[in-house]
């Protein structure tokens, strides 16, 4: 099997580990909606954290072997499979509209990242490791804020957690490629300490807030949103400080920027599908009887026009005549004396 073959197939391997760790996050979300972000006692959780465990540790083997050109857009693949996969094993099945939505944000990721040209293996100096964990810690403060702010928006809410948890991976994505280069430079492991400590912080905080991304929806949207935010913010990191560029000049960069608006457009379709579908289930139901609008409840008291009640005799309601009137079924009412 040649090198380029085994980065394939390892990228696939990986996209189908992070799509069944998704499946059972969106599962367990499901299931214990008290428990957003960790859910400890759950034993689905923890398998779903060692199947993203494993689709990390795959894709960064795979990149070992193969072009990142290659393997990163491969590793978009995971939307496209864990549809598929829910509704094989969970019997949750998407529809049109998410289907549409997934293949345009998994064809315009894919495109985006195959333009994207690397440079010369590069390392973030100190202040700009200070200055990117800073702004990405806002960025995701600021997202979780707004995402508690709009509750009331399950799917909303929902987008802008999982945006966060995107920027959180993304972000960790750079600092692990910062430290690999560092290593292979013997660069002292002891001055990667910061740098591993915002590893480890980014990319809890990225599983603990896609966790509670998947609470009331659904498992496409979260997904798609966290599949494209991840790498497209490592892709900007790179643009703006390894010196990355996308292939072909100005016209590889135009073609760049249609991708990144189906990848938009994508998730904007799997957003509204998630919002139509929920508004759906929370409009309440009227019945209406048989014959109409105007059909009278089956269920509700008879309303009759008053000629057609049944006459009250002018009798006085005294004595003997009150006890005439409850006898023949004329009194409505207890009469005092």
């Amino acid at each position: 099997m040649s090198a380029l073959t085994l980065a394939v197939v390892l990228s696939l391997v990986s996209a189908v580990a992070y799509a069944g760790g998704a499946i059972l996050q969106e599962r367990v979300a499901v299931s214990t909606p008290e428990r957003r972000y960790a859910p400890l006692r759950r034993g689905a959780w923890w398998v779903a954290i060692a199947l993203n465990g494993l689709g990390a540790l795959l894709h960064v083997v795979a990149l070992a072997y193969g072009p990142l050109s290659l393997v990163q857009p491969l590793g978009a693949l995971t939307i496209v499979f864990a549809l598929p996969m829910a509704a094989l094993f969970v019997r949750r099945k998407a529809g049109a509209t998410a289907w549409r939505g997934a293949i345009m944000a998994t064809v315009g990721l894919a495109g985006l990242l195959s333009l994207t040209q690397s440079a010369d293996a590069q390392s973030l100096d100190d202040a700009e490791r200070v200055m990117v964990a800073l702004v990405t810690a806002g960025a995701v403060v600021a997202l979780i804020v707004v995402a508690h702010a709009v509750h009331r928006h399950p799917v909303v809410r929902s987008v802008l957690l999982a945006s966060a948890a995107g920027v959180a991976f993304g972000i960790a994505s750079v600092f692990t490629k910062t430290v690999a280069v560092d290593l292979e430079a013997h660069v002292s492991l002891t001055r990667q300490v910061p740098s591993l400590a915002v590893i480890a912080v980014l990319a809890a905080a990225g599983v603990l807030i896609s966790q509670a991304s998947y609470r009331g929806a659904g498992l496409a949207a979260p997904l798609s949103t966290v599949t494209v935010v991840n790498p497209v913010v490592a892709a900007a990191v790179g643009l703006t400080l390894f010196d990355e560029s996308f292939r072909y000049g100005s016209a590889g960069t135009a073609v760049a920027l249609g991708f990144g608006v189906v990848a938009a457009g994508g998730l904007i379709l799997l957003t509204t599908e998630r919002i139509g579908a929920a508004q759906g289930a929370s409009a309440p139901t009227v019945q209406v009887a048989k014959g109409g609008p105007g059909a009278a409840d089956p269920a509700a008291p008879e309303i009759r026009r008053p000629e057609e009640l049944p006459a009250v005799p002018s009798q006085p309601t005294t004595g003997p005549h009150r006890r005439a009137l409850f006898r023949h079924g004329h009194g409505r009412e207890r009469i005092g004396s």
